[in-house]
């Protein structure tokens, strides 16, 4: 499968570039600043834009199968507009040429059903990361709105910890964890797996440990 993922150059975005690339996907990584990406793999393409401007995401869109994103804003304490934007030009992008399938990296703190979380993710972590979850939420309204086969990934605190393929998802998911977590690694793991999967189509599901 083409695939083209987005947010690249982060920490969650390396992980999906390489373990896309170990499952035999023909990966390109669109990256702002090629010079500071390195995947250390001669098998991934790079494009190179801004994901605010419109054609250049048109232009890297075409010609590929699916599209991941794990764009994230570069500060919690502040909006990042240019993303909500970057989310917008993706969908349109995707509906002008074709592409259909959008998996797309959220957070567990948003505020659908998130009553069903435990105390600090209902009360505490929508005051603390309140930039954060507005962010997310008018992006997920985006992608909800469109024509797209999407998939919202909802995930816990993110952490550096290995990949272990041992955690939980689901749309309803819960936990007793005061805030619960999960690696990078894997939620790439599980991001591409809903590439084959129609499992969660046009779902939110939740993952942690």
């Amino acid at each position: 499968m083409k695939v083209l993922i987005f947010g690249a150059s982060g920490a969650t975005g390396h992980h999906l570039v390489s373990q896309a690339v170990n499952r035999d996907h023909a990966v390109t990584a669109f990256v702002r600043f090629a010079l500071k990406f390195d995947i250390g793999s001669d098998r991934v393409g790079i494009f190179k834009g801004d994901v605010a401007n419109y054609q250049s995401v048109e232009d890297a869109v075409r010609n590929h199968d699916a599209v991941v994103s794990a764009l994230g804003a570069s500060s919690p304490w502040r909006r990042d507009l240019s993303l909500i934007a970057g989310v917008r030009n993706i969908t349109a992008a995707m509906a002008r040429v074709n592409v259909k399938r959008f998996i797309y990296q959220s957070f567990l703190g948003v505020s659908e059903n998130r009553k069903e979380m435990g105390f600090l993710i209902n009360r505490i972590v929508p005051i603390v990361l309140k930039n954060v979850i507005r962010d997310h939420e008018a992006k997920e309204e985006i992608i909800v709105s469109s024509n797209l086969n999407w998939t919202i990934v909802r995930c816990g605190m993110l952490t550096n910890g290995p990949f272990t393929g041992n955690y939980r998802d689901g749309v309803h998911l819960t936990t007793a964890a005061i805030m619960p977590s999960v690696s990078r690694a894997d939620v790439a793991d599980f991001m591409l797996r809903q590439l084959t999967s129609y499992q969660y189509l046009l779902r939110k599901p939740r993952i942690m440990y």
